[in-house]
């Protein structure tokens, strides 16, 4: 049964480590990261509905009179 040549092994898995490390390096270097993000100001916007202007109570029945 013929024997498997690992000699070259090192090299091979050493070359393909590196080629990825490269390519990740050449991606990562290409990509445009955003600068420190900055509060946006927020015009508040008023709306007129007529049930907010109007003042309501919500009786609670524990606390009605008792009779």
């Amino acid at each position: 049964m013929p024997q498997l040549d690992t000699s070259t092994w090192f090299i091979t898995i050493l070359s393909a480590i590196l080629t990825l490390f490269i390519i990740m390096q050449l991606k990562i270097s290409t990509y445009h990261y955003h600068s420190v993000p900055e509060p946006k100001m927020t015009k508040s916007i008023k709306s007129l509905i007529p049930w907010e202007t109007k003042w309501t109570k919500i009786y609670s029945p524990l606390s009605l009179p008792l009779r």
